[in-house]
């Protein structure tokens, strides 16, 4: 009897205090998240505030489309604007098709051996390079070999080279984390290897390679080292200049060259405008970037 009640009082009293423990580490740790979440997004809400209370009630349709002024006050950012779309889809449409190819194959066809090995790890680093460094490659490139000068298209290339390994490694993982019995009950449906990763693997890794694309798309409309290394600071003075050849400055460079360099009165309100401008711009972009995987994800739930 003894014995029983010994064996039935010491589980009950271990079970009790664990039980305790372990839910106030559960609300602490909860606490902390959602403390930690707060702080995170009071802070976002406050650096957009800060920097977006000067610049958007001035904004007009003037400043959108209307030719920097060098000299006299109430110039715009029309062509600086043009440009920094031109060279952004221009960098995209070279990077997505070939980050993405690097991307399945090595996922789906390059084998396990000491080389892949050595090109994961070698595009791994080049994610991590400073930009400038590609502004450098893209000056001895295009300026100094092709002798073609500061252009859109070496900044469009030089930008395509700097996304290339982010796409890649994250159109890889994307492919990668794809459940197994998808891909082998397509197999087993008789579907070609080409027909699974178009069908199969794409669709369900969309959600990931989207979102690298977006990154790599918000990165390269804000770049400026690059822009200025390999197209220059200054633009051809048109608004739809189409023309590879013509200097590609950007509206980050144009926000750079106002707050440092520029002698116009009224600089600082450009500046301010000029903020407000990119960072619109660049929520816009990644709300763009969403509306496929929100279609995606409704196809789905239908």
């Amino acid at each position: 009897m003894s014995m029983n009640k010994q064996t039935k009082a010491v589980p009950s009293y271990s079970f009790g205090k664990r039980r305790s423990s372990s839910m106030w580490m559960d609300r602490l740790f909860t606490g902390m998240v959602w403390g930690v979440g707060i702080v995170v997004i009071m802070f976002i809400v406050g650096l957009l505030f800060i920097l977006l209370n000067k610049g958007l009630p001035l904004l007009s349709w003037d400043f959108l489309y209307s030719v920097p002024s060098e000299i006299e006050e109430g110039g715009g950012i029309g062509p600086a604007l043009f440009n920094s779309f031109y060279v952004l889809i221009l960098s995209l449409i070279i990077s997505i098709p070939i980050g993405m190819a690097a991307g399945i194959y090595l996922a789906e066809f390059a084998p396990n051996n000491k080389l892949i090995e050595t090109v994961r790890i070698c595009v791994e680093g080049l994610s991590s390079v400073p930009s400038i460094i590609f502004g450098l490659f893209g000056i001895a490139l295009f300026v100094e070999f092709f002798e073609i000068g500061l252009t859109i298209l070496g900044a469009a290339v030089s930008l395509a080279f700097l996304n290339l390994p982010v796409l890649t490694r994250v159109t890889e993982e994307s492919v990668r984390a794809v459940p197994v019995e998808l891909r082998n009950g397509s197999f087993a449906l008789g579907s070609t290897h080409l027909q699974t990763i178009r069908q199969v693997l794409l669709p369900v890794a969309l959600n990931g390679i989207m979102t690298g694309i977006c990154l790599t798309a918000g990165r390269a409309f804000g770049e400026s080292a690059v822009i200025i290394l390999t197209a220059g600071v200054s633009t051809s003075g048109e608004m739809w200049d189409f023309n590879l050849l013509s200097p590609g400055g950007t509206l980050a460079v144009h926000l750079w060259y106002i707050q440092s360099e520029a002698i116009v009165p009224d600089a600082v309100e450009i500046a301010q405008k000029t903020t407000a401008v990119l960072i619109f711009v660049a929520l816009l972009i990644n709300l763009l970037f969403r509306v496929p995987l929100w279609l995606n994800a409704r196809k789905n739930q239908t």
